[in-house]
């Protein structure tokens, strides 16, 4: 029996809405929220908009001011490259470990995946390519049954859809990105798991050298 998905809340609409405009640089490191414009845009109301900031205080995404009320919150060199370093452990033992259990239709599905990632970043569509991203790893996830490792980057899947929006700001890295993304599913598909394993670990590495650039270019 097919499970029927419950309509989305308006607080959850107007958090994935406020976490959305975070993660994909709309609202930048710094920008203040101000809770009045943030009731007009979204539609909802003060209760509503305080519930969602003190939720994306819990997820680091935004920093309270003494005085000042709420900011969007910065991301240290330090926490980049400990993020980094947690991804590259947790992905590419997760992309091996799938490459030996990924039936035809998995890998399917991540073809299927990663070519929507591919068109939607083609089409300047950042917010529905990083979901789909998500989407994408979490499959890897599941196929090989690493439930735990999932678990913690879930904990830090918001600040990880930040710094890729981040690096697809950087020159060519909208397609570059992708196209890793469909040379480790052909390495799972030829069920070869450490060539999986390397093409995951350069496309982290390119990615952090790209993240700690652009930071120190903001900065």
């Amino acid at each position: 029996m097919q499970k029927v998905e419950r309509p989305k809340t308006l607080k959850e609409n107007a958090l994935e809405s406020l976490r959305g405009a975070i993660t994909s640089n709309l609202l930048k490191p710094g920008d203040r929220l101000v809770e009045r414009t943030l009731c007009e845009s979204m539609g909802v109301s003060r209760t509503i908009v305080r519930e969602c900031i003190r939720h994306l205080e819990s997820e680091r995404l935004v920093v309270g001011v003494p005085n000042a009320g709420f900011i969007v919150a910065s991301i240290s060199n330090e926490e980049v490259k400990e993020i980094y370093e947690i991804r590259t452990l947790l992905e590419c033992s997760a992309v091996k470990a799938c490459s030996k259990k990924a039936t035809p239709e998995i890998i399917k599905k991540l073809y299927l995946l990663q070519d929507d990632i591919a068109s939607h970043l083609l089409n300047d569509d950042v917010k529905t390519g990083l979901k789909m991203t998500k989407d994408f790893y979490e499959l890897i996830f599941k196929t090989a049954e690493k439930h735990v490792s999932w678990d913690l980057v879930e904990q830090l899947n918001s600040r990880i859809s930040r710094l890729r929006a981040l690096t697809l700001s950087s020159t060519g890295r909208k397609t570059s990105g992708p196209k890793d993304l469909f040379d480790i599913v052909k390495a799972m598909e030829e069920k070869d798991p450490e060539k999986a394993g390397e093409i995951c670990t350069r496309h982290l590495q390119e990615a952090y050298d790209i993240a700690m650039q652009t930071e120190q270019g903001a900065a």
